[in-house]
């Protein structure tokens, strides 16, 4: 019975291993894009632009309005003398009228608000652009940050094996009365220290896991991902980039020109609000009085009309508020030109960063070159009785060392190129 269920435990087990879903880059990237919520957001607020350029579109059209009322008095609201005495007038009745106005000159606010409406669309299209460009980036973070433990998970499993053949090989001198207990001692203290730092990456690795899986819209964080990635990293960098030419393909530097118009835009539209506005329009009465009555009146009629409104007070605090607005495109012009050096520095400062990146990638390459030989000397020495189990240990400490140096060098290039590529499009 026992042999059964040890045997039904290892099929659910290598079941569950064989379904685990494995992760590429690009996949959890698409996946971030189709389900991250902030994304989600960006793309609702585009949609709200778009509703608010439709919406300013209409202001085009002529504006149509119905109005409709009916009345009963307690007296009548009239009378009017006769022979017969007097005669009450207006006690009951209806009244109807619609009306149609169409702007024929507003200050210009119509077309000047529309092509604000439009700013407004191509801002939020640039916004989207900048967020989706952030969910990737933050995905690269999390993805290589998961490599990284992983990649130091293997290295511990490696330090283990040599630990484990380090401790049967003292275990047996011992035994044999070569060694003391505490050359022993020393190698499962070491021992110890390695399963405390794996059970440290494996909860971090598993808390990764969690945190990338939130932020692509996984619903759990039991996944693997594709290790491979790190092996085939190349080191490709071109450091000849014309950084003038690829700011002005930023959406963030775009996004500042679009600020500035829509500011212009905003002093136009305040000038509109203190001009003359014209209106031509046209409407339909219908009244019905006292129906039933010998005095009931029953009429209909149409008219045209035009309207001319000039505002004659506000000019003086307008004219405040028209400057107001005039200093905030210069605020918008500086703001332009602070954040255009700002974002030329960075590019700098990134590309510095992947040059340094590529150098200590390289130089993590030779310390392990240089580590393997010396564990290999030290286990010479060791063996032969020549050396010390102290600076076995040492030499074993150091390649472990060197080996999550190289990891920690290469996945932060791998995130720095993948800035570097970002800012400069």
């Amino acid at each position: 019975m026992k042999k059964i269920i040890i045997l039904l435990i290892a099929c659910i087990l290598s079941i569950s291993a064989y379904t685990q879903e494995i992760f590429s880059l690009e996949k959890c990237k698409k996946l971030a894009l189709q389900n991250n919520t902030k994304l989600q957001n960006s793309r609702l607020s585009l949609e709200a632009a778009e509703q608010a350029k439709k919406e300013a579109f209409t202001k085009y059209f002529p504006s149509v309005s119905a109005t409709g009322m009916g009345f009963t008095a307690s007296n009548p609201m009239m009378e009017m003398a006769s022979e017969h005495g007097n005669i009450g007038m207006l006690e009951k009745g209806i009244i109807g009228a619609v009306s149609a106005s169409q702007p024929v000159f507003a200050g210009g606010q119509i077309v000047n608000g529309n092509k604000l409406a439009k700013l407004g669309v191509e801002a939020a299209e640039l916004q989207k652009t900048m967020t989706e460009d952030e969910i990737l980036l933050t995905v690269e973070q999390y993805y290589w940050q998961i490599v990284a433990l992983e990649e130091k998970t293997k290295t511990i499993a490696e330090a283990e094996t040599l630990l484990n053949r380090v401790h049967i090989d003292v275990k047996n001198a011992m035994d044999a009365g070569l060694v003391n207990k505490n050359e022993l001692l020393k190698v499962e203290l070491k021992q110890n220290e390695l399963e405390s730092g794996k059970l440290k990456l494996t909860n971090g690795l598993k808390l990764s896991k969690m945190v990338l899986a939130q932020y692509i819209g996984v619903l759990s964080g039991d996944f693997d991902i594709d290790k491979s990635l790190i092996e085939n990293a190349k080191m490709i960098f071109n450091p000849h980039i014309d950084h003038e030419s690829a700011l002005r393909q930023r959406a963030e530097y775009r996004l500042l020109d679009k600020n500035i118009e829509a500011n212009k835009l905003q002093v136009k539209m305040e000038i509109g609000k203190h001009l003359p506005t014209i209106a031509l329009g046209a409407g339909f009465n219908y009244t019905n009085f006292d129906k039933g009555s010998p005095l009931a009146s029953k009429k209909d009629f149409g008219m045209v009309f035009a309207t001319v409104s000039i505002p004659l007070t506000d000019w003086w605090g307008g004219s405040r508020a028209v400057k107001r607005q005039k200093i905030q495109v210069n605020i918008a012009e500086n703001e332009k030109r602070n954040t255009e050096e700002l974002l030329l520095i960075q590019m700098l400062q990134l590309r510095n960063d992947v040059e340094e990146a590529v150098l200590q990638v390289q130089l993590a390459d030779k310390s392990i070159v240089s580590a393997l030989e010396n564990v290999r000397l030290n286990t010479d020495y060791y063996e032969a009785g020549i050396g010390l189990l102290t600076d076995l240990l040492d030499a074993q400490s150091a390649l472990q060392q060197a080996r999550d140096q190289h990891t920690e060098a290469l996945t932060v290039f791998c995130v720095k190129q993948a800035k570097y590529k970002q800012v400069i499009g």
